[in-house]
């Protein structure tokens, strides 16, 4: 087997150790939002390691190592499970509060959809692995694999290469909501879109 094969996988399945390198590429892709916690990527990956919930997360392995991340939630689980003592631990009384406040409602996804549907959240790609299309790879393997009827997602509107991907995939933007705290997190709107099926016409 090419060494250089990816592997896309269900974290469920991985055991804990593989917890923290999930962390590591979560703190990769969104670095930026979270630098105001701390610039020390480790330290934001040792708070955020036990927040993740490994039975909404799809792993993408190349050569032994995580260098993608998804998650897909539901009405009935979240990817990130906020834990305000351990943020506060990790980061201080003030920064933890108002990261919390912020995040709070980040990773309560899917309330408002129907059972059946899938959330698409948390999709980042470690940085030694960018533009290698290790996120449309773990999109399409998802679509096809989770046990959900229907998707959907929210980004936003900055994010025009998310988007071109999601258009791609077959999303289409079903509304769009203006961001609570968007000076804060650097964007005005958030971008809602919906998944109707349709596997055979990806490009």
């Amino acid at each position: 087997m090419n060494a250089d094969v990816m592997e896309i996988r269900p974290m469920s399945g991985c055991g804990e150790s593989v917890r923290r390198e999930a962390a590591l590429v979560f703190v990769d892709g969104f670095y930026r939002e979270l630098s105001f916690l701390s610039p020390d990527r480790d330290r934001l990956a040792d708070a955020f390691a036990p927040m993740i919930n490994p039975d909404a997360f799809w792993l993408a392995v190349r050569n032994g190592a995580v260098v993608g991340i998804l998650a897909c939630s539901d009405r009935t689980k979240q990817a990130i499970r906020l834990d305000r003592e351990r943020m506060r631990k990790s980061f201080g009384l003030l920064k933890s509060s108002i990261a919390y406040r912020v995040m709070k409602g980040e990773f309560v996804k899917g309330k408002w959809y129907p059972e059946g549907t899938g959330y698409i959240e948390c999709v980042a790609t470690s940085s030694a692995a960018r533009r290698q299309g290790v996120a449309s790879a773990l999109l399409r393997f998802v679509l096809q694999h989770a046990p959900y009827r229907r998707y959907a997602l929210d980004l936003m509107d900055t994010n025009t290469e998310a988007r071109r991907l999601y258009d791609k995939m077959g999303f289409v933007e079903s509304k769009r909501v203006r961001e609570p705290f968007g000076r804060i997190k650097g964007f005005k709107e958030r971008v809602f879109m919906e998944w109707p099926g349709g596997k055979s016409d990806w490009k």
